[in-house]
């Protein structure tokens, strides 16, 4: 574990109640943890904005499974070079939808250009991409 410093932090009393009722809600152990996570979340967002960013990115994906070849399209479009599939998942919603989640690592632009080709097939009726820049900068 690497070093840990400690700071002061000043907040409104507004402020540091609605952040506690949040560190209440989300189960965490005390406002450190809380702290350490949205900075962390914030700076891979920031990381995130610089579209080279080397990220693993989550794709989901509700669609009419009765649309012709939607699946075909999907298979090929994960298949492109610059996208590595690291897993996904399929699951029949009911007797029409059906659900896709795609694991994808690459950098930020192209996981966000294979995801918003599959969100814009016909037969898509909802999607949603959530990136994470990689730790370690390497994909």
């Amino acid at each position: 574990m690497s070093d840990i410093e400690r700071i002061g932090v000043s907040l409104e009393s507004d402020l540091l109640a609605t952040f506690d009722k949040f560190i209440s809600d989300k189960s965490y152990k005390n406002r450190s943890e809380a702290i350490r996570d949205l900075i962390r979340e914030h700076l891979s967002k920031q990381k995130i904005e610089h579209k080279k960013t080397p990220a693993i990115g989550a794709v989901f994906l509700v669609y009419d499974h009765h649309t012709a070849h939607i699946s075909t399209i999907f298979k090929k479009l994960q298949h492109d070079k610059p996208i590595r599939t690291i897993s996904s998942i399929h699951v029949y919603i009911d007797k029409h939808n059906c659900l896709e989640v795609l694991l994808l690592r690459g950098l930020a632009c192209d996981i966000n250009k294979i995801g918003e080709k599959m969100i814009s097939l016909r037969g898509v009726k909802h999607g949603y991409i959530n990136l994470v820049a990689t730790a370690d900068g390497r994909h």
